[in-house]
């Protein structure tokens, strides 16, 4: 996750640099932007320092202009998933409220469509005038959230309202945003994700196409939401995300090893990986010429890591399976259910448009042990993924385990 921080010009940058950390600790890349009045108050290497990012402070690169300057606010927008401004100074409030475009910061702001939040801090005067009163409220019907700064002593010597909120409430909101919770805070995950790949000679494998982006995307939304990660991963190209403890195998046998290692640990497991159900009974030392053809293969079954792990579970563990169908979708997936006696389990039909192999989508339906079906809409694998785990959080509670116990 990624996010642009604005900072503007007061007596409140310095509390920016804070909010950068709370922001890192949590895995969110920062991208500062400044503006000319707030370094008159922190210098832009003090955020390099802590973000190990480059801070951008001018719209054309503050030298020779050039292609790349030139459009970087557009790169920029398109990298993000939100845009905070802390501290943002009742001038910046007004600039943006009108489409005021004239220097990075606000030209980012017209060139975003990710979601805006706004952190005020200045003088009570200006912050009860009312015309920076009607500017958050054009900004608020916009769909911007804006944090209100807390009452207090403020650095012009007068009381009231205008000091900048707590960085730490600040941060809680961004990461609210972005999908970070504490409802599985004290639970261990064991996710798997990617493909299996089966050995056939030296240089082939039985396979197939999973990405792994499933998978990934549920040790994310796990993470975000407070959850000690356990990823044990097929391979894949993906990258982990940060945080979480990562078991890299190949094969069947190798992901089931390592799912019956961590089973003891773990209070939720979600099997999202594309397991091969076959293996050749003969793995060749070399290279099989074509010259040998015509070639006939014998394929045996590979262990079938959801039975072995129904038979060692728990009675408070969750476990959810995935079914990926291409016909008779809710029917197999619900045998899959009662087979293999889950708590969940998620289908999806891989033939259809934005639900197949190696898509950033998923079209999925939820089947539950006492029978109830919750189809989703197609929506983006994280969405699904936190989806997935409102029902788990459920169940959770359902059965009364208690977080901090769990695991």
């Amino acid at each position: 996750m990624r996010v642009a921080l604005g900072v503007t010009g007061g007596v409140a940058a310095y509390k920016a640099a804070e909010l950068v950390r709370l922001l890192q600790d949590k895995g969110v890349e920062v991208q500062v932007v400044m503006t000319r009045s707030a370094r008159e108050f922190v210098t832009p290497l003090t955020f390099a320092a802590l973000s190990g990012r480059k801070v951008i402070t001018e719209l054309f690169g503050g030298g020779e202009p050039n292609l790349e300057s030139a459009i970087e606010h557009i790169a920029v927008a398109q990298s993000i998933d939100a845009l905070v401004i802390a501290p943002a100074t009742a001038d910046i409030i007004a600039r943006i409220a009108h489409g005021i475009a004239d220097d990075f910061l606000t030209t980012l702001v017209l060139a975003s469509t990710v979601p805006l939040i706004v952190a005020p801090a200045m003088n009570v005067n200006m912050w009860e005038n009312t015309a920076t009163q009607q500017n958050l409220q054009t900004l608020r019907r916009r769909g911007a959230q804006v944090i209100d700064p807390d009452e207090g002593y403020l650095a012009c010597g007068m009381t009231g309202s205008g000091r900048l909120a707590s960085v730490e409430s600040i941060a809680r909101v961004i990461l609210e945003t972005l999908g970070f919770r504490e409802d599985l805070q004290g639970e261990t995950v064991l996710v798997t994700a990617g493909r299996t790949e089966e050995p056939l000679d030296a240089v082939r494998y039985l396979g197939n196409r999973s990405s792994g982006k499933m998978g990934y995307a549920l040790a994310e939304a796990c993470r975000r939401r407070g959850a000690r990660v356990l990823l044990v991963t097929g391979p894949t190209s993906l990258e982990a995300p940060c945080g979480v403890v990562v078991e890299r195998v190949r094969t069947a046998e190798e992901m089931a090893e390592k799912v019956q290692n961590h089973l003891s640990e773990t209070s939720v497991v979600l099997m999202a990986a594309a397991v091969a159900d076959f293996r050749p009974t003969e793995v060749r030392p070399g290279k099989i010429k074509k010259q040998q053809g015509p070639l006939t293969l014998r394929l045996e079954p590979t262990r079938d890591i959801l039975s072995e792990i129904a038979g060692r579970r728990r009675p408070e563990q969750i476990v959810v399976g995935f079914a990926a169908e291409t016909d008779h979708l809710v029917e197999n997936a619900a045998a899959k259910l009662l087979s293999k006696r889950l708590d969940l389990v998620i289908a999806n039909d891989v033939t259809q448009e934005g639900a197949g192999f190696e898509t950033d989508t998923n079209i999925v339906t939820i089947l539950f042990a006492d029978g109830r079906r919750k189809p989703l809409e197609r929506m983006s694998k994280l969405d699904v993924a936190h989806r997935l785990l409102d029902e788990v959080v459920e169940l959770r509670k359902a059965l009364g385990v208690r977080p901090s116990l769990a695991g």
